[in-house]
């Protein structure tokens, strides 16, 4: 059965226990936070409402910056990402999201260097705490502020060198274009801590849309997830200006049907061996 989640980035202006009620009422059994939104609130008081509206957590976002993001040195960042490990264990986020930072002037040699040692380091922290750490590629757009990293192959590669227990954020947002996405996925979903969903425009830079108001082929991605067995969560990352004025509940509802029109309808057989 597909598990379904929506990233609370999308409701960015409800407070988190308005959110976690809301989610509740409309039937959402699973919610990816933020962590500057959940430090707002106090992680033991989230856990405890956690709980007792029985939501479970399907990521935590974001932790890293290890080039120097923020003018943070490297150890900085480390106990950054630390706190952030004890964040995830307390609420019990299956994975903690991890960005390397922007290259930041370092040769492309150094700064693979300096994420895989943090992952190194840090992994097996993680793995004690019971938090799975996933690092997430972003398109290039995103390389002065975020990361360094933007293909699904060198990400591969980064987390191969740092140790066992290291996943991907897979956000469909990032990488619907990889040449030969479907194909791979089958080998891809055992390395995916998580699958991040919204729609977007497949020819020009756009804000993350909801669901079916873009042009992404997302039945045949979740579909081509599904058929490889993957079991963890589908979060919806559908967040934007625009959907930042909509009535919230209306757009969980939202988020919800479109999900079940959309990503579990059946994919045409044109399409399903692409």
């Amino acid at each position: 059965m597909m598990r379904l989640s929506v990233n609370h980035l999308t409701t960015l202006a409800w407070d988190l226990d308005d959110e976690l009620i809301a989610y509740h009422r409309e039937g959402l059994r699973a919610i990816g936070l933020w962590r500057p939104k959940l430090s707002g609130f106090g992680e033991e008081r989230t856990a405890d409402l956690l709980r007792e509206l029985g939501i479970s957590v399907s990521s935590l976002s974001w932790a890293g910056g290890f080039t120097g993001t923020n003018r943070w040195s490297f150890e900085d960042s480390l106990a950054d990402a630390r706190a952030a490990i004890k964040q995830a264990a307390l609420v019990g986020a299956e994975c903690l999201v991890i960005v390397s930072g922007p290259r930041d002037g370092h040769i492309d040699a150094h700064a693979r260097r300096l994420i895989t040692e943090a992952l190194s380091v840090l992994a097996p922290e993680a793995a004690e705490a019971g938090v799975a750490l996933a690092l997430q590629p972003m398109r290039r757009d995103f390389s002065r502020s975020w990361t360094f990293l933007h293909a699904l192959d060198e990400t591969l590669e980064v987390i191969g060198n740092a140790g066992r227990g290291l996943k991907i954020a897979f956000d469909v947002y990032h990488l619907w274009n990889e040449r030969r996405l479907v194909a791979r996925i089958s080998e891809l979903a055992p390395q995916v801590g998580v699958v991040q969903l919204c729609d977007s425009p497949t020819k020009a830079r756009g804000d993350r849309r909801m669901l079916g108001d873009g042009e992404l082929p997302l039945s045949t991605i979740v579909r081509a997830f599904d058929e490889a067995g993957y079991a963890g969560y589908y979060e919806l990352a559908a967040w934007s200006r625009s959907l930042w004025r909509r009535d919230y509940s209306e757009l969980l509802r939202e988020c919800r049907a479109r999900f079940d029109t959309i990503c579990r309808q059946p994919v045409p057989a044109a399409l399903a061996g692409n």
